[in-house]
């Protein structure tokens, strides 16, 4: 039987095109790809295999924001310049491709933001409070985070109720653990610093040191955003799990009459988010040794943004990691471009908001035009 993907067989293939067929429950044997059918040509030209991939407006986009800020602002080309946008960008980036994915699969998740800020504070207090090693701070913190991806997806997949409905009650409900707890604990809105315990300076290291490549000193989140991107875009286009993500978001019904886990599938993906929300909060609380039980609040919206200008579409089946990484990019460029250039940055959240329309609009005239070429 082969199942049809929806748009997100586009993202699903080499070359972003092609019908991925989910590959099922062990001993189902992966339907025959659209390319195999004598349907249309093996080989297209370069111009429809770009325009068939979801990541190529964010990358038009990306090249025309570098190229205008390269022209106007002069210290934005310094390596020190380029070295603090990749930073920023990564910031938002670890969170961005696996909300991708997520989206992708058809589901949102507003309580990143504040799931990152709870990673962090579990670490922080845990390790306080309990005069524990730093690392078994960090390991309970992870132990938490992954529980509450769990929690999302296991509620979403049993009571069937939308997931900006079930993530939003979580949002909610951390938002009031990061506040309540932190001051019924600290007896103040932050934690004490952990700066002098014992595992600090080497999860330090891990979470938020510095590395030098080529002159330029790199945040070490700018590493793990890329190998997050790897790993992410591995998933999608090169294993049977990327399959089920894409049958998942472009139609539930016919993924589970193939045998695709649908509920294994989601959980999977929010249990994936919340490593990354894992890994982010790790660098919120060892790049500054304390955190404020109210940060986060808001940032879900920004990660969901970036894959957005990346290409994903907010109706699932189609997008990539690629994608979202890129319009990560086109936020931290945005940012710091803008005070490089001396512009006010009361500015900043009108600039993004016209930059996430007008790729919005570019991505779909690109669609279009990609399925004019089927």
């Amino acid at each position: 039987m082969t199942v049809t993907t929806g748009p997100g067989n586009t993202g699903g293939t080499e070359e972003g095109s092609g019908a991925r067929q989910p590959g099922g429950p062990s001993g189902t044997a992966p339907a025959p790809s659209a390319g195999s059918q004598g349907e249309r040509p093996a080989h297209r030209p370069l111009p429809v295999r770009l325009l068939r991939r979801p990541e190529l407006g964010a990358v038009v986009g990306a090249v025309a924001l570098f190229v205008f800020f390269s022209l106007i602002a002069d210290s934005f080309l310094r390596t020190s310049s380029l070295s603090t946008v990749l930073y920023f960008s990564s910031t938002i980036g670890i969170m961005a491709v696996p909300v991708a994915l997520l989206m992708i699969g058809g589901e949102f998740d507003l309580s990143t933001g504040v799931m990152v800020t709870s990673s962090a504070l579990v670490s922080s207090m845990f390790s306080y409070q309990m005069t524990a090693n730093t690392w078994v701070g960090v390991g309970v913190s992870l132990l938490v985070t992954l529980a509450i991806g769990f929690f999302n997806g296991f509620m979403l997949t049993r009571t069937k109720l939308p997931s900006f409905i079930i993530t939003l009650a979580t949002f909610l409900m951390l938002t009031g653990l990061n506040l309540g707890l932190t001051k019924l604990i600290s007896g103040t809105v932050a934690t004490k610093s952990i700066s002098d315990m014992e595992g600090f300076d080497s999860a330090r290291a891990v979470f938020a040191s510095s590395v030098t490549i080529g002159g330029a000193h790199l945040q070490i989140t700018v590493l793990w955003w890329l190998l997050l991107v790897a790993v992410a875009t591995w998933i999608l286009l090169r294993t049977r799990a990327g399959n089920w993500i894409f049958a998942v978001g472009g139609g539930v019904d016919a993924a589970r009459a193939v045998g695709v886990p649908v509920a294994r599938t989601k959980i999977g993906l929010y249990l994936g988010v919340a490593f990354a929300a894992w890994i982010s909060g790790q660098h919120l609380l060892f790049n500054y040794d304390t955190v404020q039980s109210s940060e986060g609040v808001g940032n879900e919206l920004i990660y969901i943004a970036a894959a957005v200008i990346g290409g994903c579409l907010l109706t699932g089946g189609y997008g990539s990691a690629i994608g979202a990484a890129v319009g990560a990019l086109i936020f931290g460029m945005a940012n710091k471009g803008i005070v490089y250039a001396q512009w006010n940055p009361d500015w900043f959240k009108f600039f993004l908001g016209a930059m996430l329309l007008l790729a919005t609009l570019l991505n779909a005239w690109i669609r279009k035009r990609a399925e004019a070429t089927r």
